[in-house]
């Protein structure tokens, strides 16, 4: 007779020692405890942080909007773009976007994407460039009223590019919807060509397609040499009304043949990642407030420094924008841990409203 169940007390304090546990008995799936911190490759895949803002009108432009996700655009229609709070159980966020101005007919090098850039050298235990080059694995929820098929793009930017397209469906409109597409090493990517240089450059370009012109489509499921090959096709001109919209999140990148369940980080730290390449000082946005101000400190008889101290070391030394009361400085001192702004000539000046990026 089978047992199925044994319940605690019934088994010996020794009964169970690692000698008696075949070495294939214990796996990761078998266990609530992942073996793998920190595996996403991707960093504010839940969409939780958004220093820069939470929504974006009259978008015509490429920039980025949510931290670690920008919307690349080159059409002739215009989004909205926002922080969610409409998401799937267990996530608070998503990115979402919204067609304001229409783009019917698609020219053949147009194209509308959210992109997410990872650094290279946070990708040297993928093995690109080797024969021993590591499996992928995608996850991520999505949500549209436009059903159709859509493709995603692994693009591996570094030594010669090869664009990795594969095609997922939105099957219902109005539902959140659970998509996993496995991304399998070939020939080109275990050659030396497909190597990935240590640096801070970007290694890998994630993009989720809405809209691709005939100029920049490829092979579904296939490294594609001739790039850009963002999308097959197949993809839907999303663009096409504007009563449609868009909203993803909880993607997760991760080596291996299966998707696990997304990593959660805590707040912090998964703010302090994106601090790495964009960082909005005190609270920006707020315009000229006292609580958004950094003053200068006296520097001499009639000179003065402006200095602000980065929460982490950023990827490269940051572009600075700011507005300034008082000032202008005459000389930037910054490098990748801080902000130095000199002013020769005044000792009563402030800043406000300062970002900080340095994103790839």
């Amino acid at each position: 007779m089978a047992v199925t169940t044994i319940p605690t007390a019934g088994i010996a304090d020794d009964a169970v020692s690692t000698t008696k546990i075949a070495d294939d008995a214990v796996t990761t799936a078998k266990t609530s405890y992942s073996a793998f911190p920190f595996r996403n490759l991707i960093i504010n895949g839940n969409m939780s942080i958004a220093q820069r803002g939470t929504s974006f009108t009259g978008v015509t432009t490429s920039a980025y909007h949510l931290d670690r996700f920008s919307t690349y655009v080159s059409n002739d229609g215009a989004l909205t773009v926002s922080q969610s709070t409409d998401a799937p159980n267990g996530f608070s966020n998503s990115y979402k976007l919204e067609v304001t101005t229409a783009d019917t007919s698609i020219g053949s090098n147009q194209y509308a994407q959210v992109g997410h850039k990872i650094e290279a050298q946070n990708l040297q235990h993928l093995s690109y460039g080797t024969s021993s080059a590591k499996t992928v694995t995608l996850s991520f929820w999505v949500k549209s009223n436009k059903t159709g098929t859509y493709c995603i793009c692994y693009s591996k930017d570094d030594t010669t590019r090869y664009d990795y397209v594969s095609e997922y469906i939105v099957n219902l409109a109005n539902t959140w919807e659970k998509k996993v597409i496995t991304i399998v090493p070939d020939s080109n990517i275990q050659a030396s060509s497909g190597a990935i240089t240590n640096d801070n450059g970007t290694g890998i370009f994630l993009k989720f397609i809405l809209s691709a012109g005939s100029g920049r489509q490829g092979t579904n499921n296939t490294w594609n040499s001739t790039v850009p090959a963002d999308a097959t096709s197949n993809q839907v001109n999303w663009l096409d009304s504007t009563s449609n919209d868009f909203y993803f999140t909880g993607v997760q990148l991760e080596v291996g043949t299966s998707a696990s369940d997304f990593e959660f980080l805590p707040h912090d730290v998964n703010l302090q990642r994106c601090q790495r390449y964009c960082y909005a000082w005190g609270n920006y946005g707020a315009g000229n407030v006292d609580d958004n101000r950094k003053y200068s400190l006296r520097y001499y008889t009639s000179a003065s420094f402006i200095a602000i101290d980065f929460p982490t070391q950023m990827r490269i030394e940051p572009t600075v924008t700011y507005s300034a009361g008082g000032g202008p400085a005459s000389n930037d001192y910054s490098n990748l841990n801080g902000l130095q702004l000199y002013d020769s000539d005044s000792t009563g000046w402030y800043i406000y409203d300062v970002l900080l990026e340095a994103e790839l």
